[in-house]
């Protein structure tokens, strides 16, 4: 799909349409299939527009420098250790765990932490069993 800018040279009036294919615009304007949507002119051509361009994820950029950023980094790291410190850390075997303490196969004196797939998150609440996803900051990033 492409979108061209358009003008009507009669109103002066602009407007977006979308097309399947350059080509497409083309074989619309000589079959005089293009009009003015207010005053119904066929007098329609396209503008100048600026491209889009999309950014990958890569180019989208955190400024780590910001005291916004450091205010979240600071609160994340307050609950991770406070987690670290009142919960068992169990690493891969989360899913595992939860479900044998909710079916009473385990007891723990502490609440537990690890790492799960969304799949194991969502199979978990299927189950009744309650689960949180939070975000975590690696100990070696600055």
């Amino acid at each position: 799909m492409i979108k061209y800018k358009l003008v009507c040279k009669d109103c002066e009036i602009t407007f977006d349409s979308w097309f399947s294919t350059s080509k497409e615009y083309e074989k619309l304007k000589k079959k005089k299939f293009l009009n003015c949507h207010i005053c119904n002119s066929l007098n329609v051509e396209k503008t100048l527009m600026s491209p889009n361009i999309l950014m990958s994820k890569k180019d989208v950029g955190i400024d780590t420098s910001s005291q916004k950023y450091k205010n979240i980094k600071k609160t994340i790291n307050k609950y991770q250790d406070f987690i670290k410190k009142n919960f068992q850390y169990v690493g891969e075997n989360f899913a595992y765990e939860a479900r044998s303490i909710h079916y009473k196969d385990k007891k723990f004196s502490k609440g537990i932490y690890g790492t799960a797939t969304k799949e194991d998150i969502k199979e978990l609440r299927e189950e009744g069993i309650e689960a949180e996803v939070i975000p975590w900051i690696k100990e070696n990033t600055n």
